[in-house]
């Protein structure tokens, strides 16, 4: 026989041992393969709907079972159930019986696998995710140990290295994976389970430090001598150490910084710096004359903290020579000289009236709008120059008109300043754009000529529509306030107005008042009409040429007359009724008495 002929004959009959191997291994397809295990029992041989019954029984009975783990030094127990652990065992099963299934001879020797070397499934696990989270931070909580840094302390003038401490910490996501499996398995073992702990480093070690530690020591050695715009100062030991900024937070080099540098260098600038002063104006009568400014001395802080560092933690040469820079205004005096302010355009005086608390606010107002500048072209509001009345402010609760109500608001009177401030652009002729009247007539300012503001609704506004700047002052005198505008033109306003013209009748409210007799009147409030007026103001540049012509019509609503109606009824008197006693019981001085009419 061939020898090819021979190797077909041993392929074949190879093979058919083979065939017939799996067949005989091959078992029913209904039962799970012998030597199968899901999740550490046995399921071999049984049905699929069996096996999962099997694992759900036993899981049921070990799941309240409680688990021990331990963490670091700590130990903690838990069960299945608290968790709300529940493996799949259905699709374990599955997962099984399918790793035994095939065609005929496949199904066998994959059977015949499973029967010599085993076949291991193990179930995915549900978990409730709030369940573990609690668990795991009660665990971190007991297991936690944040690593200490090494540090420098100073206790008066001794520095020393206080060493870095290692720390701990709950390996949050490994310890999740150990609990969840340990919790999902049927067997329960009476050793705890240990969870994964790691170790947290510090980040500055005491090596780290230690030339940080050298410098200080060093620095608070001796005396340091600080000099500046030809100044000296001498800095001692005990203030070196309170300026010294030791390293912290991760930091390992030494610094001056902190609190008491803060104070130290506010101290130093105001005793060789200067801040700069902006050029301003000086007002005497209707001249104006510029105030000069003046460039400021500032000394760069984080720069003399470096120099002043550098000196202190050097053993000899410990003098700190600090740069002074000159820093200039906002306004030089050439600006201001630019601005052309040099003349009083108007000023407008009021006077006070009211109670003690008005007048303050009447003050505070005048004094918040001093020294606004308003360049050409450019809007003066009063509620932006004077700002919001607050009582953390200074002022103060006073009357005030709402409406055609009195009432009392904080900042009461600031209407008076709104009248004052613009009578004065009245009179200066500038542009104005926004003016609300009083809603009642008060007879002490001008005709058609007051004002109100009301924060933020209503407000007072001018335009500089000069070719200059303006400045607007506000002076309180012992009398009244007065607010001035000074710029460089020179305008001329004529001013008119019409007579106060009633247009309508006095509304009456009467009220009824039991405390008077009936028929009774009083007048509380005499009240008043409705009027109106006009007033006509020409301005009129420097050369006699008729800027504009404007005319601001203002109506007053009318005021009641408040009357009281008596409304009490008087009584009528009684007459007392007498009663003459019978004769026998009348005395004999009576009985024998006359009326004077018949007495002779």
């Amino acid at each position: 026989m061939s020898t090819p002929a021979l190797v077909a004959i041993v392929a074949g009959v190879a093979a058919l041992l083979a065939i017939l191997v799996g067949l005989a291994f091959a078992g029913p397809r209904s039962e799970l393969a012998a030597g199968t295990r899901v999740g550490g029992v046995d399921v071999g041989g049984l049905s699929k709907r069996e096996a999962v019954a099997r694992l759900d029984g036993l899981f049921e009975k070990s799941s309240v079972e409680p688990v021990h783990f331990v963490a670091g030094s700590r130990a903690y127990t838990f069960a299945a159930n608290q968790l709300g652990v529940q493996p799949d065992w259905s699709g374990a099963v599955s997962a099984a019986e399918r790793s035994g299934d095939g065609f005929g001879p496949l199904r066998g020797f994959r059977r015949l696998r499973a029967r010599v070397f085993g076949a291991e499934v193990l179930p995915r696990i549900a978990v409730s995710d709030a369940a573990l989270d609690y668990v795991l931070d009660r665990i971190a909580a007991g297991v936690d140990r944040p690593p200490r840094n090494a540090t420098l302390e100073r206790n008066d003038l001794r520095i020393e290295v206080v060493s870095e401490r290692p720390g701990r910490r709950l390996d949050r996501e490994a310890a999740a994976e150990v609990i969840v499996r340990t919790l999902g398995q049927i067997e329960r073992f009476s050793n705890a389970t240990a969870l994964p702990v790691a170790v947290a480093t510090p980040t500055v070690s005491a090596q780290m430090l230690a030339a940080a530690a050298a410098n200080s020591r060093i620095a608070v050695s001796a005396p340091v001598v600080v000099r500046a715009a030809g100044r000296s100062f001498r800095l001692p030991r005990w203030r070196i150490a309170e300026l010294l900024k030791l390293p912290t937070g991760g930091a390992t080099r030494l610094a001056i910084g902190g609190a008491a540098a803060d104070a130290y260098f506010r101290t130093l600038s105001r005793r060789i710096g200067r801040p700069p002063r902006d050029a301003g104006f000086a007002v005497y009568g209707d001249a104006v004359q510029v105030v000069p400014s003046r460039d400021g001395l500032e000394i760069d802080v984080p720069h003399a903290a470096r120099v002043i560092l550098r000196a202190a933690t050097r053993p000899t040469n410990r003098v700190a020579r600090l740069a002074v820079a000159r820093t200039v205004p906002d306004r030089t005096t050439s600006e201001a000289l630019a601005m052309g302010i040099d003349r009083r355009m108007s000023s407008y005086k009021t006077y006070y009236a009211g109670t003690a608390d008005r007048i303050t606010n009447l003050q505070l107002g005048a004094a918040a709008l001093d020294g606004t500048l308003v360049p050409p072209g450019s809007t003066f509001s009063l509620n932006r120059a004077i700002g919001e009345r607050t009582v953390e402010r200074g002022f103060r609760s006073a009357p005030v008109i709402i409406g055609t109500e009195y009432a009392e608001e904080v900042g009461g009177g600031t209407s008076q300043v709104a009248t004052t401030a613009f009578n004065a652009a009245w009179e200066a002729g500038l542009r104005i754009t926004e003016r609300h009247p009083h809603s009642l007539y008060i007879s002490r300012y001008p005709l058609g000529r007051d004002a109100t503001v009301y924060w933020p609704a209503l407000d007072l506004e001018f335009v500089n529509d000069t070719s200059d700047w303006v400045l607007v002052r506000g002076f309180s005198e012992s009398d009244g306030i007065s607010i001035a505008i000074y710029g460089g033109e020179s305008r001329r306003v004529e001013s008119s107005a019409t007579p106060l013209v009633t247009t309508g009748s006095v509304p009456v409210q009467r009220i009824p008042d039991p405390s008077l007799p009936k028929g009774e009147r009083v007048v509380d409030e005499e009240g008043a009409p409705p009027s109106r007026t006009s007033a006509t103001r020409e301005v009129y540049s420097a050369d006699g040429k008729l800027l504009r012509s404007e005319t601001w019509n203002t109506s007053y609503e009318a005021e009641k007359r408040i009357v009281r109606i008596g409304t009490k009824v008087s009584e009528p008197k009684r007459t007392p009724k007498t009663t003459t006693p019978p004769a026998d019981t009348m005395p004999p001085a009576a009985a024998g008495a006359t009326s004077p009419k018949t007495r002779p």
